[in-house]
């Protein structure tokens, strides 16, 4: 009896051997952005649940996922892919191209992102709804509160507001629009939310940006004398980097606000160079990464390095920024990504979502976005990574 339980133990050992053995190889083998992307399918099998959302709903995490995975469709021809974004577009959207939960009237700027996935959509299928989702949203852009200088306020409940986030939300998806359906019309509106950001956003000792700044100067973060919110914040950089890069894919070369917006770009990687860790990774509160508490952070440091590849892939940036996110990747991989027993990719302390005032009010201290609670496998987290992977052909 004791012999054969001892057999069992082995062989029990045996197996668990074999088991990790093929874990590592399978790790090893295909593409990061497959394993990202079938990671991401198997926590998530309908998109609307990502993130743990009890029910379907107009996300623009959950958008910023599937335009990730668009972008991989449309690298591999694997129908799972566009599946996986059709499927949620169907849940969300009805015939009459009206978006279940959405309210225009609360000119949240945040609700622009998911309608880029309609594009590409409406191209594949034709599909009047898709179409017509995409007026509705264009004319949200077309209706946003601005302050003063022209720019959207990030939602009626933050007057005169604009935070980096805003950027990526709204302006690729307008420079496609008024590209695809416009003429390039509105390509000089677009430029000038990006100016607006230059001309008030960036810390002249630095050369990064602050989150948010308040025209008004009324909300208790701003700074009496700039309006600015008080900290420079990696993933709200990232947030603006990959605003850039995206919708400078929709601008002519010839176009005279091009050359701008590039210049911009590159003003802004050259100072995320000083503030680069050794890990090749970059700091929540970015330019202080002395401060208590502070930490490296996965989805800030993986949108630098999609902007940063991407940038360089088409010709935005120096060609060096491709070997800088090479090595920032790998450095990505050391640091945050781990496997778990059935071979899923996790992606580590990742920031929890962050904001601006709002009740309870949230003073956008360096404090407060150090202290926020850290969370694995945030679908930011993880879509930053898969672009990032799609862009070095990883």
């Amino acid at each position: 009896m004791f012999q054969t339980n001892s057999n069992k133990l082995h062989l029990h050992k045996l197996v668990i051997i074999v088991l990790v053995l093929f874990c590592c190889k399978a790790n090893a083998q295909g593409k990061w952005y497959d394993k990202t992307a079938l990671s991401i399918i198997n926590k998530y099998p309908k998109a609307w649940q990502i993130d743990g959302a009890e029910k379907p709903k107009w996300d623009y995490k959950i958008g910023f996922t599937l335009l990730s995975f668009e972008k991989l469709y449309q690298k591999t021809k694997n129908p799972k892919y566009l599946d996986y974004v059709k499927e949620y577009a169907n849940e969300l959207i009805d015939s009459s191209g009206n978006i279940t939960g959405y309210d225009a009237k609360e000119n949240n700027i945040d609700y622009i992102n998911p309608g880029k996935i309609l594009f590409d959509l409406y191209d594949l299928t034709k599909e009047e709804r898709y179409r017509k989702a995409l007026v509705i949203l264009r004319n949200q852009i077309e209706n946003q509160p601005r302050n003063e200088s022209g720019g959207f306020w990030h939602k009626q409940i933050y007057p005169n507001q604009m935070w980096l986030d805003g950027l990526y939300m709204a302006e690729p998806f307008y420079a496609r629009y008024t590209v695809e359906f416009e003429k390039g019309k509105k390509l000089d509106d677009i430029a000038k939310q990006f100016e607006i950001v230059q001309n008030h956003f960036v810390d002249k000792k630095t050369g990064l940006l602050y989150h948010a700044w308040d025209e008004s100067k009324q909300i208790a973060w701003a700074n009496p004398a700039t309006g600015t919110s008080p900290t420079i914040w990696s993933r709200g950089m990232g947030w603006y980097m990959m605003a850039l890069v995206d919708a400078l894919d929709y601008y002519p070369k010839n176009h005279p606000k091009r050359k701008v917006l590039v210049g911009y770009l590159n003003q802004l990687a050259k100072a995320l160079l000083v503030y680069k860790d050794k890990s090749e990774l970059w700091f929540q509160v970015t330019d202080k990464p002395a401060l208590k508490d502070n930490y490296l952070e996965p989805s800030g440091s993986a949108m630098f390095i999609y902007a940063f590849a991407k940038g360089a892939n088409k010709g935005y940036l120096p060609s060096e920024y491709k070997a800088i996110a090479e090595k920032s990747f790998d450095g990505f991989i050391k640091e945050f990504v781990r496997f778990g027993e059935n071979g899923e990719l996790n992606i580590i302390n990742v920031s929890s979502n962050v904001g601006l005032g709002g009740n309870p009010f949230r003073d956008g201290s360096n404090e407060y976005y150090v202290n926020g609670k850290k969370k694995d496998n945030s679908s930011i987290a993880l879509t930053a990574f898969l672009l990032s992977a799609i862009e070095l052909d990883k």
